[in-house]
């Protein structure tokens, strides 16, 4: 029977359970740490090459004179159980923990001193009501706007996820059909989804806008409880992953570029970098789709091009190093400003005097090659309006880092075009936060789309799934 591959060979032969067999895991962000632990654990000989020379991907720390800086701020939520996973699996989990309670500051500048401050957190109640109160006195939006939330909300909580027809829809268009006023988009439904989905209402799928909602707001009382690395995210993602690595008999290689993949005539596959060529009965491509596509050998997918059409959002981040204390809150998000979260990260970077402020402005095609300069221009009037602190303190460095491609656009359609770990060739699979896992790129979708890799590779090879790997499906 023909399964499609270049080369019609069969799947690897059945061997005995304790016999070794090998993979090759392309990519050393989220997905392909996750891919290659849970191999590893299932007892596999696993080799992880990453062009970069550290681990991580996009999420990662940098030194800066004395400064270690994360290039973005990532947080995570209590319903992303897959993260937290891999959080234990690496031993990280004191150094991001959670909140006890979701609570968000809110700040409207364009409020008069006094009435600005909002926010939006949870009681200890079941589902709908825990978000009851603070919805009822949230003081951004009018008592109508308040009430047209509420019945949105169960509107979207209605909404069968597995509905192919949601993904081709626009969420702002369904906001604006289920009376939401363009305030309350800007002010509720935005504040959450520009940080989650990286894309204005009117620019994502309803489909993936209707699961950060449903699964974030409207699933458990606790879900929307926010985590973040109170550690350089390289200590995570970089030092720790690597320690776990080690520990499992991973052989892990750094600023080693794959050139090519290709399948060898007894069903194996061979991964070339500089210098050597691998073998391996399993490839998992973890990294970005446009890479993926110019790895994958002809006739792996039915419809390469597809990849190509999975298109890129930005991330613009922007740091400011004052003298002095400024904010007493560890974060706060904002209206009536360009500014959108403002964290703390004085004591992650290692400052000794002094506060340091990230900024991270998602969905920032219009900003994203905007000179320094100007930014600075621009930002630090900003945060004077915003934090008042900030009035009398003296600006000791600025600086921006710029993600151009940080995840996938999460535009309507983009759903068909995200494939599943499995290609028509036996043996090599897909990874990553783009790939069909249900969720926006995320640091929980690249996690699971390492599990889910993982989990094919063994399935094919006749390898039992470690059950700690699917705790997190168990907790979910």
């Amino acid at each position: 029977m023909s399964d499609g591959s270049p080369h019609p060979a069969p799947a690897p032969a059945a061997t005995s359970p304790t016999a070794a067999r090998s993979a090759v895991v392309v990519g050393g962000g989220l997905a392909g740490i996750t891919t290659a632990l849970a191999l590893a654990d299932a007892g596999l000989r696993v080799t992880l090459l990453e062009g970069r020379p550290r681990l991580g991907g996009l999420a990662f720390s940098f030194q800066r004179g004395e400064l270690t800086v994360d290039n973005g701020q990532h947080v995570y939520l209590r319903c992303c159980t897959a993260y937290r996973w891999f959080l234990d699996r690496i031993q990280g989990t004191a150094l991001a923990p959670l909140q006890d309670r979701l609570d968000v500051p809110v700040v409207d500048v364009a409020k008069p001193v006094g009435r600005r401050l909002g926010r939006l957190r949870r009681d200890p109640l079941p589902v709908p009501l825990h978000l009851g109160r603070s919805l009822a006195a949230y003081p951004h939006l009018s008592l109508a706007e308040r009430a047209a939330v509420g019945r949105a909300a169960l509107a979207l909580k209605g909404l069968d996820l597995a509905d192919p027809t949601l993904d081709t829809q626009d969420f702002g268009s369904w906001l604006a059909a289920h009376g939401q006023s363009a305030r309350a988009i800007e002010a509720l439904w935005d504040l959450v989804g520009v940080a989650t989905l990286n894309a204005v209402a009117g620019d994502a799928s309803l489909g993936l806008a209707a699961m950060v909602f449903k699964t974030g707001l409207l699933s458990d009382p606790g879900a929307a409880d926010i985590g973040w690395a109170r550690v350089p995210l390289g200590e995570l993602h970089d030092r720790l992953a690597r320690k776990a690595l080690d520990s499992a008999g991973v052989r892990t290689e750094v600023r080693t570029r794959v050139t090519s993949v290709s399948i060898n005539d007894n069903g194996g596959w061979s991964v070339r970098v500089p210098g050597e060529t691998l073998s391996a009965d399993a490839v998992v491509l973890a990294v970005p789709q446009r890479e993926a596509h110019d790895l994958l050998p002809p006739g792996v997918l039915d419809a390469p091009e597809r990849l190509l059409e999975i298109g890129t959002a930005p991330i613009l981040n922007v740091h400011v190093v004052y003298d002095r204390k400024v904010l007493a809150r560890p974060f706060l998000t904002a209206l009536g400003t360009p500014v959108q979260w403002v964290f703390d990260r004085t004591d992650a970077s290692g400052l000794r005097t002094g506060q340091y402020l990230a900024l991270s402005q998602s969905a920032a095609q219009d900003e994203i090659d905007t000179p320094v300069a100007e930014l600075r221009e621009r930002y630090l009037p900003e945060l004077e309006r915003l934090i008042p602190g900030t009035r009398a303190a003296e600006v000791k460095d600025f600086f921006v880092t710029r993600e151009r491609t940080a995840t996938f656009a999460p535009a309507p359609g983009v759903g068909r075009l995200r494939p599943g770990a499995r290609t028509k060739a036996p043996g090599l699979y897909l990874a990553g936060a783009w790939t069909a896992t249900g969720w926006p790129a995320t640091m929980e979708s690249a996690v699971r789309s390492g599990v889910s890799a993982a989990d094919a590779v063994l399935g094919t090879l006749g390898r039992p799934r470690p059950r700690h790997l699917f705790e997190f499906e168990e907790a979910a």
